[in-house]
C-alpha cells in the first residue's frame, strides 16, 4: 500500500500518519488519532477504511481482549468490502488477500486469551487462503506467523510472540 491512489484519499492519508506515530513508538497519540478517525468514519462507513483502520489499531493494544475487539471489526468490514473497493485505493489489491492476515491476528488474540479451539479456528482460515498472500516479504511474513501461532496454540502457549506486532 506504498503507491498513492489515483485521486487523493484524506481519510486513508490521516490513518497513514497515526500508523507512522505507532510504528515510531507514539502508542499512545497513535491510538487516540485512530480512534478519532474512527468516530468520524463510523461503523457503517467506507469498508476500506475500518479495515485499514481497526486492523492497525488492534495492533496497538498489549491487552489481546482490546486487540480481539479491533480485530473482529476488521473482519467484519473486510466482509462488506469489494475488490473495485480496494482497488480504488491501489490497483494492486484483491480483498482475499487481506484474510490470511485477519484471521491470524484473530488466531493470536484468541490463543493468548487461552481460547485455543477458536485460536485453532481463524488458524485454519487463515492456512486455507494462505495462497492469495504475494511472493515476497510481506507474504513471508504473514506465512511465518502463521506457522508461529499454529506451533503456540498446539503448545497451549499463551505468551505473547517476540514477533507480534
Amino acid at each position: 500500500m506504498t503507491t498513492p491512489a489515483a485521486t487523493p484519499d484524506l481519510t486513508m492519508e490521516a490513518i497513514g500518519a497515526a500508523v507512522g506515530l505507532g510504528r515510531e513508538g507514539d502508542v499512545e497519540s497513535a491510538r487516540r488519532d485512530l480512534l478519532a478517525i474512527w468516530h468520524r468514519i463510523g461503523v457503517l462507513g467506507d469498508p476500506f477504511h475500518r479495515c485499514t483502520l481497526a486492523h492497525y489499531l488492534a495492533d496497538l493494544y498489549e491487552d489481546p481482549a482490546e486487540s480481539l475487539v479491533w480485530d473482529v471489526r476488521a473482519l467484519d468490514a473486510a466482509d462488506a468490502l469489494t475488490d473495485e473497493r480496494a482497488r480504488r485505493h491501489h490497483a494492486s489489491l484483491e480483498v482475499a488477500g487481506f484474510y490470511p492476515s485477519l484471521h491470524l491476528n484473530l488466531a493470536d488474540n484468541f490463543r493468548r486469551l487461552g481460547a485455543f479451539e477458536a485460536a485453532a479456528g481463524h488458524i485454519d482460515a487463515a492456512e486455507r487462503r494462505v495462497s492469495r498472500l504475494p511472493e515476497g516479504p510481506y507474504g513471508d511474513l504473514i506465512r511465518s506467523g502463521i506457522q508461529g501461532v499454529a506451533e503456540a496454540i498446539g503448545n497451549r502457549d499463551t505468551a505473547r510472540r517476540p514477533t507480534a506486532p
